[in-house]
């Protein structure tokens, strides 16, 4: 973005008390001072702060400024990649994680510059050379190969008209034009690897041109390749396409949950998915005349499942998304999914969308909050069951770098069904992600509500080559009792998005469309 540094004037330094050091989150207020400046107008300003909080949990170490006289005058913000996951395609928002920088990889490669900005006033006191040399010195210190930019060129709307960016770019090297902050990366020992199109669409100046900048770590010592890789390229999931049968007792329930994580992890899968109100059959100890006090009776388990399913995990080395339960909290009732990873840790998603149906039997409410899981094998979303017939949940998610979307769901009919699996389909190959549906089956007679069920797992891909020709990695045979388990390769999606036949989500219009999140981020 904004990596300029102009020349110094005579001003007096003594009054300046500068400090080089990391950013804090109570520096947002000088940071979103010094962006609104920076970035006017169309290139939309300062992260939020929701944004700046997510960098700054995320690495710490990479986030730097100066301040002078305790106010934040300068910053630095990066993150670690592991760069051959993105490409010399890529676009800031991709790399960027849409500002969240979800994707941040300790274990990666590259230092990725994402911004260095300064404050008008003091843009004669080369504080972008201060910062650019912590930037070198994190590297070395970090042991990453290299630092990578993308570099705006707003000179270049000066000459748009005359010649190609190439052309631009090498009248630069030769110092024959200025570019505010191409010439600067050049005089820090930068290279230009190529132009990037599209980089920023909203970038004007920059004709949405980009140069691709990179600063080579002489000092770099390429590591041993690890016993066991840190992350694995191919991931397993196991979808669990449960009977709905009558149990006594919450432990009959949870030996049959037993049953399935074992029969799935024994396969060595890094996933196993339940459907939505998996537990649906706890519902026959309360009161079938109110289905909305039966379903709060419920609720009362849940904790009590969802620690039992965090030993499961532990134990059987698995990642379970544990379908969905009820919870209810200060007497509102929600339908949340839990994912209960193998290193013990427990997160939840809140359902968004209740359907007509809930919310009149039972009285459900939807959460505000959409979250993406970090996991040991990739960034997963969970969206229950309604919630992926909204194509925009599955947009903001996929631009936080999210590869595999699950999806649990309950529904009673085969039209209810098809409603899902086609929205899902749809999901995976307008994100270029992965996605992975299951349900329940048989019935509950004597459980009102939710006492028929209907369901056909099935595991979907984006659509071309590199995919099953239908875009059908796997089904179960409908309305029966099985597990479906599959090898999902990661890196046919990093192929897609740069050499797909088609590109949607490299190709969508930024220029003339957004998707934004107004809700509240954990």
């Amino acid at each position: 973005m904004s990596e300029q540094d102009n020349a110094p004037t005579s001003s007096d330094l003594e009054e300046h008390r500068l400090r080089l050091r990391n950013l804090k989150l109570e520096d947002y207020p000088d940071i979103k001072h010094i962006m609104d400046q920076v970035y006017p107008g169309s290139m939309g300003g300062a992260w939020s702060r929701e944004q700046f909080a997510a960098q700054i949990n995320r690495f710490p170490e990479g986030q730097i400024c100066v301040e002078d006289n305790g106010r934040v005058v300068a910053a630095a913000l990066t993150l670690i990649v592991d760069y051959s996951r993105f490409g010399d395609r890529h676009t800031y928002e991709e790399i960027t994680g849409n500002g969240y920088f979800t994707t941040h990889d300790p274990k990666g490669d590259v230092l990725y510059g994402v911004d260095v900005f300064v404050d008008p006033e003091y843009r004669a006191m080369r504080l972008g050379r201060r910062l650019y040399d912590a930037r070198k010195e994190l590297c070395r210190r970090l042991n990453l190969r290299a630092i990578v930019a993308g570099g705006r060129i707003p000179g270049y709307k000066q000459h748009a008209d005359e010649m190609t960016p190439e052309r631009y770019i090498e009248l630069v090297k030769q110092k024959e034009i200025y570019d505010p902050i191409l010439s600067f990366q050049l005089a820090n020992d930068f290279h230009v690897r190529r132009v990037i199109t599209d980089y920023m669409p909203e970038d004007r100046e920059s004709h949405a041109y980009a140069t691709l900048v990179q600063w080579n770590n002489i000092f770099y010592e390429a590591a041993e390749p690890p016993l066991i890789a840190a992350r694995s390229k191919v991931v397993r999931v196991g979808a669990v396409q449960w009977q709905m049968r009558p149990v006594t007792s919450l432990e009959e329930l949870m030996g049959q949950v037993e049953f399935f994580v074992d029969a799935v992890a024994g396969y060595n899968a890094d996933f196993a998915l339940l459907p939505e109100f998996f537990n649906a059959p706890l519902l026959a100890q309360f009161n079938q005349d109110n289905p909305a006090e039966a379903i709060r009776g419920m609720a009362q388990y849940t904790d009590d499942i969802c620690e039992a399913m965090s030993r499961l995990a532990v134990s059987y080395n698995i990642n379970i998304v544990a379908g969905s339960m009820p919870v209810y909290r200060d007497q509102v009732l929600y339908n949340v999914s839990f994912l209960c990873r193998r290193d013990g840790t427990i997160d939840h998603q809140y359902k968004l969308h209740i359907t007509p149906d809930e919310r009149s039997y039972w009285g459900v409410r939807g959460g505000d909050s959409l979250k993406v899981f970090e996991t040991d094998v990739g960034r997963v979303g969970i969206l229950i069951c309604y919630d992926a017939e909204f194509p925009e949940l599955a947009r903001i998610l996929s631009q936080q770098g999210v590869e595999i979307l699950f999806v649990p769901y309950w529904v009673d009919t085969k039209t209810g069904y098809l409603r899902v699996r086609r929205c899902a389909q749809a999901r995976a190959i307008e994100n270029e992600c992965y996605t992975v549906i299951t349900g329940s089956v048989g019935n509950l007679p004597d459980i009102e509500n939710i006492d028929i069920q209907y369901s056909q797992s099935a595991v979907f891909s984006p659509a071309d080559f590199a995919f099953p020709h239908d875009a059908i990695v796997a089904e179960s045979t409908p309305n029966t009792e099985m597990t479906l388990i599959v090898d999902l390769d990661l890196d046919k999606l990093t192929e897609l998005r740069n050499e797909g036949s088609v590109r949607n989500y490299r190709d969508r219009r930024l220029d003339l469309y957004r998707i934004q999140w107004l809700g509240r981020q954990d």
